[in-house]
């Protein structure tokens, strides 16, 4: 539950060890933190911290996807995926990402929807596994710039769009994902006109209440859990 509000106030990402979690920020970030916590410890960092986070961005694969940031070389003959983050949430390596990606690899193709796109890295896969045409929506501008920006790098079409997905009108899609916190994928569910929904972005204990979707499967990685469901 920590790790899921420490996204919402810091969506750069954090570092999570045997102590706790560590976000590297500023003054005001750690105001923020504190007005959260009770728990908050602060140490100053050596120059440079804000660009510590490249330590742990390393590439991965989820199945025949490969993703990983713009400084290390894709493989040849494979999907990637080229992202950087800057002040977006979204590396790929979050759990959530990962099993959404799991699941979007084992449908069929058509029209995607993202809702809460991040740094793009679903979009962008699911246009390079063949999904289209691609809409991402996010109600943060640093998020829709970050997507912009990556689609460009990876040389794929997405319409990314600056979009509160709670107020603005959803076009339909054959597939929509939303890897987003639980209550929001509550909400939204009742506004999404789509044959194929998988959501994420909550621990496992949770389950989203959809009462327009039937459940087809859940996995779990993590503790984190996404579910697939279909339009009844």
């Amino acid at each position: 539950m920590a790790g899921a509000r420490l996204l919402d106030l810091h969506p750069e990402g954090f570092q999570q060890t045997e102590g706790g979690l560590i976000a590297y920020t500023d003054a005001a970030g750690e105001e923020r933190l504190r007005a959260e916590f009770r728990d908050v410890t602060a140490e100053s960092v050596e120059p440079g911290w804000e660009e510590r986070w490249r330590e742990f961005h390393q590439p991965l694969w989820v199945g025949p996807v490969w993703i990983g940031p713009p400084w290390e070389t894709p493989p040849e003959g494979t999907p990637t995926v080229s992202v950087d983050p800057g002040r977006a949430f979204g590396t790929g390596s979050h759990p959530t990402t990962r099993l959404c990606l799991e699941l979007l690899l084992e449908i069929e193709r058509g029209s995607l929807l993202d809702v809460g796109c991040g740094s793009g890295v679903l979009s962008i896969a699911g246009a390079k596994l063949g999904f289209a045409p691609v809409v991402a929506i996010d109600r943060d501008e640093a998020a829709v710039e970050a997507t912009t920006r990556n689609a460009v790098a990876n040389d794929v079409t997405v319409d990314v769009r600056h979009a509160n997905a709670l107020e603005a009108a959803l076009p339909a899609a054959d597939v929509t994902v939303a890897n987003i916190d639980l209550a929001s994928v509550d909400a939204v569910g009742s506004r999404l006109e789509t044959g194929l929904l998988i959501t994420a972005g909550y621990f496992h204990s949770r389950t989203p209440t959809l009462s327009r979707f039937s459940h087809l499967e859940r996995r779990i990685d993590g503790g984190w859990a996404a579910d697939r469901w279909e339009r009844k």
